[in-house]
């Protein structure tokens, strides 16, 4: 597994900062269209259960994670059970574990931006700021707070928004959620392009593949990580001698 150097910027300027927040609204633009609607749409779901908009608000303000908060509303009209909201948490958002193990010495330099840098780490955040390419001139620490932050926002907004207008809006958001994946099949074929050998490529496509097969598909993610991982650690000295 290539590892990256552990970068140390100087203190960045106000120049830098806005440069960094034009850099991070270009990368998230391609998912704005995609959050807003999709937070629509989570935003009506919390009004048809009853949910007013400030419950909407704090629930996808502070937890964040996606299918998760659909997934939380139902455990929150159902009789509590904190172990069961873990096990259902880990199934539904594991990989997480493994987008932080990614980031972690990029994350760990980025001074009081780094508590919310991983809390904030979703899909989307983590493959832009894994895969980008960030120029020399524009704060690093900063591109990666802006990503996190403006794909948080347009998550947030559209949520507040679908609650506050659920009476009114009628749409089908049917399909929109294929702009996500649509970005990470480009993020891929980036990260393809730069690569110099394939070892890593085919390990990502192979194991995920079988994990798929053995486990199906409402299983396969979490076994897939492991399995990556443990392949790409027994192969990590081969890769870099390649590289």
């Amino acid at each position: 597994m290539k590892e990256r150097m552990v970068y140390m910027e100087p203190k960045p300027t106000k120049n830098t900062i806005i440069s960094a927040f034009r850099y991070g609204f270009l990368k998230t633009t391609p998912l704005l269209l995609g959050f807003l609607f999709l937070g629509l749409s989570y935003g009506i779901y919390m009004h048809s259960m009853g949910f007013s908009w400030g419950y909407t608000l704090a629930l996808s303000a502070l937890i964040y994670a996606g299918s998760m908060e659909f997934v939380t509303v139902a455990m929150l009209l159902s009789p509590f059970d904190p172990v069961g909201a873990f096990l259902i948490t880990l199934m539904v958002n594991g990989r997480h574990i493994f987008y932080g193990i990614s980031m972690l010495t990029i994350y760990r330099h980025m001074g009081w931006l780094t508590p919310y840098l991983i809390f904030g780490m979703t899909d989307e955040s983590f493959s832009i700021n894994y895969t980008s390419q960030i120029p020399a001139e524009i704060s690093k620490k900063w591109c990666y707070f802006f990503v996190t932050l403006l794909n948080q926002l347009y998550w947030v907004v559209g949520s507040v928004i679908g609650n506050l207008f659920a009476s009114v809006l009628s749409f089908n958001a049917k399909g929109l959620e294929f702009v996500l994946t649509a970005l990470f099949i480009v993020l891929a074929l980036e990260q393809y392009k730069m690569q110099r050998n394939l070892i890593s490529s085919g390990i990502g496509l192979v194991i995920p593949g079988v994990a798929l097969i053995v486990f199906g598909s409402e299983h396969f993610m979490i076994p897939a990580m492991i399995g990556i991982v443990v392949i790409l650690s027994l192969l990590r000295r081969t890769m870099e001698g390649e590289q």
